[in-house]
């Protein structure tokens, strides 16, 4: 690559995180289209993810040859700026358990706790729109950790309404298989009998499938995975897919097709975002072929409001345009994709549609999950804003009730 242009990877990366695996470059970046190609842009960093006045004090002390210690500390003071945990994650979702905040642990939603084991907080790659970079950027005051299982399922114990546990991070996949059954097997015993699902949120099918099958402990993971379903739970991968080309190798059919004989079942989300799937025909060849192998289509994510948000994100009607778009392509099964979602403080709001009501155009929205249960399915209107990108940008329309 130019100098140039490494001059502003060292500079974006000494704010937001950059790590990027031989298996993506190697197999998934298309290098004669690169820096165009969807694949550079989804893990390689390029000077617009920053503020303009961020990166040129940035790179003022990259070429100046500041020293590391100065060029942290001023990376801290820019991660407050780029709203590290978005929808009052940390202020909001982290419990209490006997009097004191349970680290490394969400509970936004009355049935599903998050939890974010402290061996699992990085990724194979990272993706640059990541709503997570403030786990990966060294930065203990926006970390979110979970030291042990112990107080976690304490905290399980006694809290029977739960029925879903979802392992995040980072990446759960990249613990070794015999530490993540130190995660999970506390979950499996009769004790804990009210949870009923167990959730794995990874990236790993699309940037290290080999997780699955030739790693040498592989055969172990899917054995967990067995072991979970024979107990009677639900074992789900909840899969970040980004582009159709992530489903191109051997190597994820295979490993798609090992985790689904263990009767563990995979889902496929990812956030719609410019540069790389804001096409119509991305997503709708994404959907089909994730059917084709039996994985279910599941989110349409709109990019939330964090880190390079102002970089990535698409305005709400041209992302409500290309889901619709795209799911006018493709048959009933690969419309189980719902979308466009923004995952806000309230809960998961839904960009229905755009309507005219008594001479009013506006979004008509509705609330698919909230933190309040007995708001879940509410509807509310807008009005139409072309640039509106996230939630706050919009305004009530025609008196309606606001989450």
């Amino acid at each position: 690559m130019p100098e140039d242009y490494l001059h502003e990877l060292r500079v974006v990366s000494s704010v937001l995180p950059f790590k990027v695996n031989q298996y993506v470059v190697d197999e998934l970046i298309d290098w004669s289209a690169a820096p165009d190609d969807p694949i550079f842009r989804l893990t390689f960093p390029h000077r617009d993810m920053l503020p303009p006045d961020v990166f040129d004090s940035m790179s003022a002390l990259h070429l100046t040859a500041a020293s590391p210690d100065v060029i942290r500390k001023a990376a801290r003071e820019i991660h407050g700026r780029l709203n590290p945990n978005p929808g009052a994650q940390l202020a909001a979702n982290v419990p209490t358990h006997q009097e004191h905040p349970l680290a490394g642990v969400q509970h936004k939603y009355a049935e599903t706790v998050l939890v974010f084991p402290a061996q699992g907080q990085t990724c194979h790659s990272y993706c640059g729109y990541c709503f997570r970079w403030s786990q990966f950027v060294g930065n203990a005051e926006i970390r979110q950790v979970a030291p042990d299982v112990g107080r976690v399922v304490s905290y399980l114990e006694e809290q029977h309404a739960v029925t879903d546990v979802l392992f995040t991070g980072g990446d759960p996949m990249i613990m070794s298989s015999a530490v993540l059954e130190r995660w999970v097997d506390p979950l499996l015993t009769p004790a804990l009998d009210h949870i009923r699902t167990i959730r794995f949120g990874t990236k790993a099918l699309s940037y290290w499938p080999y997780r699955f099958t030739t790693d040498r402990d592989a055969d172990d993971l899917l054995r967990l995975f067995e072991r979970i379903v024979a107990g009677g739970r639900h074992a789900a991968l909840m899969a970040h897919f980004s582009h159709p080309r992530e489903l191109q190798n051997p190597a994820v059919e295979k490993a798609i097709r090992r985790i689904r004989d263990t009767g563990a079942v995979i889902r496929a989300q990812a956030p719609l975002i410019a540069h790389v799937n804001d096409r119509a025909e991305d997503w709708a060849g994404l959907w089909q072929r994730l059917v084709e192998l039996g994985v279910v289509p599941y989110y349409m994510f709109v990019e939330r409001d964090t880190g390079a948000h102002s970089y990535f994100s698409v305005p709400l009607t041209r992302a409500l345009r290309i889901y619709t778009d795209a799911v006018r392509s493709v048959s009933g099964l690969a419309r189980t994709a719902r979308g466009p979602v923004l995952s806000a403080a309230p809960g998961k709001v839904l960009v229905d549609g755009i309507a005219d009501i008594g001479g009013t155009e506006v979004f008509t929205l509705r609330m698919l999950q909230a933190r309040d249960p007995r708001l879940v399915g509410r509807q509310f209107f807008a009005h139409h804003d072309p640039s509106a990108e996230w939630l706050d940008d919009l305004r009530p329309a025609l008196g309606s009730w606001w989450p």
